[in-house]
């Protein structure tokens, strides 16, 4: 089948039993995507001529209202005939190019009971450049891969800071915590991923809007999807960034909140950052926010129109996230998310990024 893009020149083939995102990356096209099992919504495209049809089901990631606007998942559709498509725009930031580097687990900290923090030294003579929000792929025997989000911020990327999350019997995880893995070598890929902090709107000339520029950010994390929000957040620090940012940070108990200690001194310092945690399953000693993240987000704040949406974390809170927000008005175009899923032991990467990988 023939697959013909609105805003390019190039065009692509699929066979009928290939998604259009495989498609159109073994064709050389770097179209937007994460998470690359229907839940994060990065691929989506809207179809303008023919049809496609779904293997598995329609995918978490679309909500009512996409799907009746032509909105389609590339990493889930099969072409029925040939296509027309409009796909999203690609940001700048993800033509960084794709290095595969050799490095070092320098230090290994235990940040909760399941949650390993590891920081990884890259060759001094290998700078790696990468935008804050990507992760790097572990390269495993057999073309496997288990994928992380770059914790650190982009200006201190010779230790790359990843949040590693225990899965039982894991290949990659479950001897990491079984024994010190510091000096252990590794090989990566990166920088990887297009969930990344999108510069404001701009008006017909280029010209960022002022109201663009002010409007607030909100993050939304689940447990480990708290890694890249981190690097966003650490990365606005740096840049001096006047935008407001408010975090919610969703964990199941208490002892699940590792970097609590560090984002209350940030949200001290910090003018413009408010943090809010929040937990599923809190002991009664607790003070805080209690239930889902997603849901207290929705009790503070009554609109998200005025608000740029990063959400990361799992499959679950993402695809609540998605429909939840856009029903209490959020902008679909100013919602950006990163589902945890897990890896499989494919040879090729059908997963999506996520510090909890195994």
């Amino acid at each position: 089948m023939h697959i013909s893009l609105t805003n390019s020149t190039r065009s692509f083939s699929a066979a009928a039993d290939q998604s259009l995102l495989d498609a159109a990356l073994q064709a050389g096209l770097k179209l937007p995507h994460g998470c690359r099992s229907g839940n994060c919504g990065s691929c989506r495209a809207r179809l303008q001529q023919g049809s496609i049809r779904y293997p598995d089901g329609p995918p978490q990631g679309l909500s009512a209202a996409e799907v009746a606007d032509g909105q389609i998942l590339l990493c889930k559709a099969r072409a029925r005939g040939d296509l027309v498509l409009e796909p999203n725009e690609i940001h700048a930031a993800r033509e960084v190019p794709v290095k595969r580097l050799p490095c070092r687990i320098e230090t290994a900290e235990r940040l909760a009971h399941d949650v390993l923090g590891l920081h990884l030294r890259l060759p001094a003579v290998e700078p790696l450049a990468f935008a804050a929000g990507q992760y790097i792929d572990v390269l495993l025997p057999r073309g496997r891969r288990r994928s992380f989000s770059i914790a650190s911020p982009p200006h201190a990327a010779r230790l790359l800071e990843l949040h590693v999350r225990r899965v039982a019997g894991g290949e990659f995880t479950a001897p990491l915590f079984a024994r010190d893995p510091r000096g252990m070598l590794l090989s990566i890929e990166a920088p990887l991923g297009q969930f990344t902090l999108r510069p404001p709107e701009t008006d017909c000339s280029g010209a960022s809007s002022a109201s663009s520029l002010r409007r607030p950010l909100l993050m939304i994390g689940g447990g480990t999807g708290l890694a890249p929000l981190k690097s966003m957040l650490l990365d606005l620090i740096d840049k001096r960034s006047e935008r407001e940012v408010t975090l919610y940070w969703g964990a199941r108990a208490e002892r699940d909140l590792y970097a609590d200690a560090l984002l209350r001194k940030l949200a001290a310092a910090t003018p413009g950052l408010r943090y809010h945690p929040v937990l599923s399953e809190p002991p009664c000693t607790w003070s805080g926010r209690r239930g889902w993240v997603h849901a207290a987000v929705l009790a503070d704040l009554t609109s998200l129109a005025a608000h740029d949406v990063y959400a990361a974390g799992p499959p679950e809170m993402v695809a609540a996230v998605r429909s939840e927000f856009v029903a209490h008005g959020a902008d679909p175009a100013r919602l950006f998310c990163d589902s945890f899923d897990y890896a499989s032991d494919a040879p090729a990467r059908h997963c999506s990024k996520a510090a909890s990988r195994s």
